[in-house]
């Protein structure tokens, strides 16, 4: 995926990315608003961590050494190694194998605890990052603008602030979920090399401690998020998590951006992983993968039951235990109901408890599954996501793509894609799905109805479904507004 020579230069700098290493939405974003850029003609490259899965897929023929640096005095040298996405994306891994190459995923150990040492782990990230940005970058290549993504990048902004005017380049911050900030102890400031002075309520302290997500969000160019609604939201007392004021002091350089989806890998008329595959105009395919999920379940086979899926984590944040508060009433309308996630362990045995005293009407298994999630989207009626926030999610435009309208919260991502079907939606051709404004159990049981009374009228079903199905939730979209952003910063 060839750029020009005199290309816009961007360097994104991440955590995750897919299929190297995944945990969430991020490692998709990663991976495919990257490959987008370059399809616009931008010069795109990712820095990730050398944990153990990305060494072991990126092999030895596709690895080049690259000059070493000494970032932070305490990690010693770090290499670096040039690779490449299947995409075609030049990646340059971060190799410090006592840091990164460990068993577990890429932020806690096997038994699911804190990797103790992540502020020196993200730390070097966040310098490896700026020097790369910086006018002495070893690899003869030199951003304009530096992207980072999510807190453990978040130092990145700073470290280039408190360099030379001659290393900085324009920085752009994202934010995937403000709920996890990275704060440590204050005698990290030294250990990462900060200047003392960094270390006050107008830079990296937040209540006593060393915030790497404050970090960017006070020295970053340009702050975004991955929806409109919940750029909007992080600025209120109630999803600001303590930050809603610095938020609100720097919203003129804050927007919002929806995430798209990867449409080649989610395109049920493509899909190799469900049971038939079918697009808009043959609808009556869909049937199939529904007797598919029900005999893979073991749920009972009866066509004309709607059958509602949920592939997520089991959180309080997801609102799924708003779902188990209601699920004997889903039960009752009658519906079925598929689960697929992990998460809250009380809310795991909740979920299990269920399916054993419904047995046939409600199927539950804990853990991810790749396929099963491909199979939920094509072969559930309708998918339910009753988030009490979400800065973005993804299953609801998979969902719509699958013409499997989604039951959602208006809030985020969520509201900033779904269309809710009411009289005037309807009459117009865009609804898509079902929105409900509060998050209890009853608005969400009182939406999953107005679903079920609208799937039994076959021709509007058909009608939402396909209005779903038409809409573009690709990335070029997302790509084209950061690409402003990204010019905006870099000048003429």
């Amino acid at each position: 995926m060839p750029t020009p020579e005199n290309a816009l230069a961007v360097l994104f700098a991440t955590p995750e990315c897919a299929p190297l290493i995944k945990t969430g939405g991020l490692a998709d974003v990663s991976a495919a608003l990257p490959a987008a850029l370059r399809g616009l003609g931008i010069d795109a490259r990712v820095v990730l961590p050398g944990y153990r899965s990305v060494r072991k897929a990126t092999h030895a023929d596709a690895r080049r050494n690259l000059p070493a640096v000494e970032a932070i005095a305490e990690c010693g040298v770090t290499r670096l190694i040039d690779a490449v996405l299947p995409s075609g994306v030049p990646v340059i891994v971060v190799e410090h194998p006592s840091l990164y190459d460990r068993p577990g995923g890429p932020y806690q150990s096997e038994s699911g605890e804190d990797w103790p040492d992540n502020a020196l782990r993200f730390g070097l990230l966040s310098k490896v990052a700026a020097i790369l940005a910086g006018a002495s970058s070893p690899l003869g290549w030199r951003p304009d603008i530096l992207h980072c993504h999510d807190w453990q990048t978040g130092l990145a902004p700073a470290y280039l602030r408190f360099a030379a005017p001659a290393e900085r380049c324009g920085t752009v911050f994202t934010i995937h979920n403000l709920a996890y900030q990275g704060a440590w102890s204050a005698e990290w400031v030294a250990r990462l090399e900060l200047p003392a002075e960094s270390y006050s309520s107008e830079g990296i302290e937040f209540h006593g401690r060393l915030s790497f997500l404050k970090a960017a969000l006070y020295y970053t160019d340009a702050i975004t998020t991955v929806s409109p609604t919940y750029a909007r939201e992080i600025q209120s007392e109630a999803l600001g998590f303590g930050l809603d004021g610095l938020l609100r002091w720097r919203h003129d350089v804050l927007s919002g951006i929806l995430n798209g989806i990867d449409t080649e890998e989610w395109n049920p008329a493509t899909d190799p992983l469900i049971a038939r595959q079918y697009d808009a105009k043959a609808l009556d395919a869909k049937i199939e993968n529904k007797r598919a999920l029900q005999r893979s379940l073991v749920l009972a086979p009866e066509p004309g039951v709607p059958l509602l899926g949920v592939v997520s984590r089991l959180v309080p944040q997801k609102g799924l235990d708003l779902l188990a508060n209601i699920a004997d009433a889903i039960v009752a309308l009658p519906a079925q109901l598929a689960v697929l996630g992990s998460g809250d362990s009380d809310l795991e045995r909740r979920f299990l408890l269920l399916a054993t005293r419904n047995p046939g009407r409600i199927a539950v298994r804990i853990g991810f599954d790749e396929a099963l999630a491909h199979l939920i989207e094509a072969g559930a009626d309708a998918f339910l996501m009753p988030s009490r926030f979400e800065p973005c999610g993804m299953n609801q435009m998979y969902s719509q793509r699958y013409g499997t309208p989604p039951v959602v919260r208006a809030t985020g991502g969520l509201v900033d894609s779904v269309v809710d079907c009411n009289r005037a939606s309807i009459a117009s051709g865009m609804a898509t799905g079902f929105v409900f404004d509060e998050p209890d159990a009853a608005a969400f049981l009182a939406a999953i109805k107005r679903a079920i009374d609208l799937y039994r009228d076959r021709n509007a079903w058909r009608e939402l479904q396909r209005n779903g199905m038409a809409k573009d939730f690709g990335w070029d979209r997302a790509a084209r507004e950061y690409a402003e952003i990204y010019r905006t910063l870099a000048g003429p």
